[in-house]
């Protein structure tokens, strides 16, 4: 059976898979044999950069933390649109800067709201205070 022109272009990924996976099975089969193979308490506990391990691993995140990581995405994402709108704006003309605006627009609004509804001042507050006493 005669071999295609189709056929020849996976011969190279052919040979790079077994390779690949001739490499893997070398590496695997060196440190199984090569490996000490003893465990040991040393192992199993926790290691963070050569300091010795004190007290307890959970602990509580402030919620500051998390509206910071939360304000990030939302505006990392919002960068990126806006940079794929910039790279074509000229093909998108006068409707992709109606688009984009109304993007910024409803990002914005929704910004003022959190603003409005306090979601931004991440520690005591007097009008929080004053509302508790």
């Amino acid at each position: 059976m005669p071999v295609t022109a189709q056929q020849v272009e996976f011969i190279p990924l052919a040979i790079y898979t077994v390779i690949a996976v001739g490499l893997i099975g070398v590496l695997l089969a060196a440190a199984y044999f090569l490996g000490s193979g003893h465990d040991s308490a040393d192992k199993h506990i926790p290691y963070e950069s050569g300091v010795a391990p004190t007290g307890a691993a959970r602990h509580t995140s402030q919620v500051p933390f998390y509206l910071i990581a939360i304000f990030f995405i939302v505006f990392d994402v919002e960068g990126s649109f806006i940079l794929t709108w910039a790279t074509a704006w000229d093909l998108l003309g006068i409707q992709g800067l109606v688009h984009i605006t109304v993007f910024i627009v409803i990002l914005m609004l929704g910004l003022v709201w959190l603003w409005m509804k306090g979601g931004l001042e991440w520690g005591p507050s007097a009008t929080r205070t004053r509302g508790r006493s």
